[in-house]
């Protein structure tokens, strides 16, 4: 009883974060008319950050704060992946791509489960099995097709998106490599984790957006604008950044990394459905395009779980051999003894 309710809770819980990053990037198309996405992000994890702290405080109290003999400077490395390095370059390549923006980021948001493959092959020489590469080769045309809309002949004629299109690809790595990341800490709780990387690389964003700033990359925000944005950040601050993520983790607790992966593809559909609703309609090969990406993710979930499935039967006949060797070789034994002794 208490597993089918950890399970429901688990569905649930990973319902509600992905739901909520889906809606974040069409939310991210009005608040990017008023205020550019660095400073955005700053003050978007500075809320969630906040929060993060008190939660972690009054769980874990003071001494979850306490990083004396801890490894800060990867704490530091992951958290700027996350928290600038994501956060600034999906938001900035969505920007540069205008209207398309919130639908062809969210589908580049499901190929992160597939990414995590090759980050875990590179970072700890784990091959992927043979048809996971079909799956991320799949995962990719998907992608093709809602960059281009079915016209391939575009990736030549108009190369102008390379760059956004880029972006957002590199923009999901980052998140696979923060995530990896947890693994370096297994003393740290998944709340300690996110406080500890946001604060750290929060510290990351302010640096860099001050220099942006600073040089005139982008304008400084005016007060007005920041007024105008505040619905838009307080969603983004404490629905999908602390309500979603906090949601993410528990959730993927209860159901483990093989079910909680299949969510991301709520993702895009949330995108679509809310992009459609405002106007931006996806195109015919841009939906299938999301079903490829969205197949592959399925597919190869189901070909993990066959994997592990037979893995887990082949297990006790491999222990059983060994023993069922001695038996043997002891039986021979004691037959050859006999036949000696009634020999003499």
């Amino acid at each position: 009883m208490n597993d089918q309710k950890n399970y429901v809770r688990g569905v649930l819980l990973c319902l509600t974060a992905t739901l909520s990053w889906g809606a974040m990037f069409p939310i991210m198309d009005v608040t990017l008319k008023h205020i550019d996405p660095f400073t955005f992000t700053c003050m978007r994890y500075g809320i969630a950050g906040l929060i993060f702290l008190a939660v972690l405080f009054f769980r874990e109290g003071r001494s979850a704060l306490n990083l004396k003999g801890e490894r800060v400077g990867l704490a530091w490395l992951f958290g700027t992946a996350g928290f600038a390095g994501f956060q600034f370059l999906v938001f900035y390549g969505q920007d540069l791509i205008g209207k398309q923006g919130a639908l062809i980021a969210s589908i580049m948001m499901a190929t992160m489960p597939m990414m995590g493959f090759l980050v875990n092959w590179v970072l700890r020489k784990v091959v992927p099995p043979k048809w996971s590469f079909a799956f991320i080769g799949l995962s990719f045309v998907g992608i093709l097709l809602v960059v281009t809309k079915g016209d391939l002949s575009s990736l030549v004629n108009q190369p102008q998106n390379f760059g956004a299109d880029a972006l957002l690809l590199f923009a999901a790595l980052c998140w696979v490599i923060y995530t990896s990341g947890a693994t370096y800490f297994p003393k740290w709780s998944p709340i300690k984790y996110t406080t500890i990387t946001t604060g750290l690389g929060l510290a990351s964003a302010v640096v860099i957006t001050a220099v942006i700033l600073a040089v005139g990359g982008e304008p400084v925000p005016t007060g007005s604008a920041i007024v105008t944005i505040l619905p838009e950040l307080a969603y983004m601050s404490i629905v999908a950044g602390f309500v979603g993520v906090l949601a993410w983790n528990i959730g993927n607790k209860n159901l483990g990394p093989l079910n909680g992966v299949l969510f991301m593809d709520v993702v895009p559909v949330t995108a679509f459905t809310i992009s459609a609703l405002t106007g931006v309609i996806p195109a015919a090969m841009q939906i299938v395009g999301a079903l490829f990406t969205a197949s592959a993710l399925v597919l190869n979930n189901l070909y993990l779980r066959r994997r592990a499935a037979a893995a887990a039967q082949a297990a006790p006949a491999a222990a059983a051999a060994p023993v069922k060797a001695k038996l043997s070789t002891g039986a021979a034994a004691a037959e050859k003894k006999q036949t000696v002794s009634a020999g003499r």
